[in-house]
């Protein structure tokens, strides 16, 4: 069975990258991330891909005078790359209709929050200004509405107090590394069908009693549970 080609956004450093790539190395999933492309031709996440030898492209958004004529270099840069996915990983454009049809099903996107909580930018800080919990990521097929795909994965911290938002960030970044490349395999498996809007990931099976409580009950609350 050939690797999966996944071709990954970004705009930023390439934190998310990075965990892609190396996982896919180690051989954690089959698929391998082959081309790598940028909105911003300064991103970290550019150097970070060469290093590694993977191909690189950057599509200014900055050279386009409409969102139209963005996407349309945009989808004509990641066909290129011949992917059988495309990862979405801290890329900061809103993509329309037209783009996120045309690679329907094979693109996934990872938000730090809860889905449907907290869709759209400064995540951790409203969650912090809402006094919740718990808070964290969110892997998603990406339709044209913005994080409001089918949810294949999420992953979840305790916020604690005295946490500020770069405390929270860092403590859910740290999930987003472990269940980005977790979703992109099951994607690459073939383990994933949607259906009613719902995700199913075939074989995975939560343990009945599984429970993420915030604060952390005493002992004798949960042994008199």
């Amino acid at each position: 069975m050939a690797l999966s080609r996944i071709t990954v956004l970004i705009s930023g450093r390439g934190s998310n990258l990075g965990a892609l790539v190396q996982a896919a190395r180690r051989g954690d999933f089959r698929g391998a991330v082959t081309h790598v492309v940028s909105n911003r031709p300064d991103a970290g996440g550019l150097a970070l891909a060469r290093e590694h030898g993977i191909a690189t492209s950057v599509v200014d958004h900055r050279a386009h005078g409409t969102r139209d004529a963005f996407d349309a270099a945009l989808r004509d840069a990641v066909d290129a790359s011949e992917p059988g996915l495309v990862v979405l990983a801290g890329f900061m454009r809103v993509l329309g209709a037209a783009f996120v049809g045309h690679f329907a099903g094979r693109m996934i996107n990872i938000h730090p929050s809860l889905l449907p909580l907290y869709p759209g930018l400064h995540t951790h800080r409203r969650a912090l200004a809402d006094g919740v919990r718990l808070h964290g990521c969110t892997v998603h097929y990406v339709t044209p509405d913005v994080d409001v795909g089918p949810i294949i994965a999420q992953g979840a911290v305790p916020v604690r107090d005295g946490d500020d938002e770069a405390s929270l960030a860092a403590r859910v970044l740290a999930v987003e590394h472990r269940l980005l490349p977790a979703a992109v395999g099951w994607h690459c498996e073939g383990r994933l069908t949607v259906a009613d809007g719902r995700v199913r990931v075939a074989g995975a099976v939560a343990p009945a009693d599984a429970a993420l409580i915030a604060p952390p009950l005493s002992p004798e609350r949960l042994s008199s549970s």
